[in-house]
């Protein structure tokens, strides 16, 4: 195949690529370096990621968002927004003084809505994924108010379940975001969680929630309850909660997310019955 044969065969392919992912891919060059128009989309996807872990989380956006339900907020033992990015630490711990806030109660799940490193994540996506998840719940379950969590991450969930009571915990969080994406949402599931003692391997996790590029709230929510539900049954999550469906749910828009593992809607049962 000859030079000229190459460079009409890859101007008919990338296209066509490109059709299938955000990825930045096949770009051409000007000189030595890309040309400036995809060097400007480049500069701009930066800025949009940094101002997305430096934005700051706005609780009634997403207490507006979620028409009504009942809501409690609290912060990390982080005091600032520079602290929490050094101190990943601080981030997994409860602020004291808000621990008494926090209702005690025999709660099947509670939901936490936390910043994480993305706050347009959470103020475009949280709430309605507490929405669409909390709908395919059994009615039987006890859902404990909605926590509003600033500057949060992951593990605080554990802390907040733990002093609630709650068998099991939803944290919804906005993730790093990349070059690609700067509002993608995660759930992370864990049950009967152990602060200081559970940690990630002990959690199922869905990523990418961002519809319609990412992952759907239909079909995020179906995963989530039916994680829920399996991890009624086994008594655990994460490493432990493998996944018995034959296939992913197809996606609409032909894009993809990461779910670990997939669900099963097959248990009824409540946690507390465990």
């Amino acid at each position: 195949m000859t030079t000229t044969q190459v460079e009409l065969l890859g101007g008919e392919l990338w296209p066509t690529l490109r059709r299938h992912t955000q990825a930045r891919i096949g770009l051409g060059r000007a000189g030595s370096g890309l040309p400036t128009h995809h060097r400007l989309e480049l500069q701009a996807a930066h800025a949009a990621a940094r101002d997305a872990v430096h934005s700051p989380f706005a609780p009634d956006v997403v207490a507006a968002a979620l028409g009504g339900e009942p809501t409690v907020r609290v912060r990390s033992a982080a005091p600032d927004r520079l602290t929490y990015l050094q101190r990943p630490d601080l981030g997994r711990r409860l602020d004291p003084a808000d621990r008494a806030h926090l209702p005690v109660g025999e709660w099947d799940v509670v939901f936490v809505v936390a910043d994480g490193l993305s706050s347009r994540a959470v103020h475009e996506h949280a709430a309605a994924m507490v929405r669409a998840t909390t709908a395919l719940l059994p009615t039987s379950w006890q859902v404990a108010p909605v926590i509003l969590a600033e500057q949060a991450r992951v593990a605080l969930g554990d802390d907040i379940a733990s002093a609630m009571r709650a068998t099991m915990v939803v944290v919804l969080v906005g993730e790093r975001p990349g070059m690609s994406a700067a509002d993608s949402l995660g759930a992370y599931l864990t049950y009967r969680p152990k602060p200081g003692v559970t940690t990630d391997a002990d959690r199922n996790c869905l990523s990418n929630i961002r519809p319609p590029l990412g992952l759907t709230y239909e079909v995020a929510a179906g995963k989530l309850a039916g994680l829920m539900e399996r991890a009624v049954v086994s008594g655990a999550t994460g490493v432990a909660l493998k996944d018995e469906s034959d296939a992913l749910t197809p996606p609409k828009d032909e894009s993809e997310a990461l779910v670990s593992p997939k669900h099963e809607s097959d248990a009824l049962t409540s946690p507390k019955a465990t």
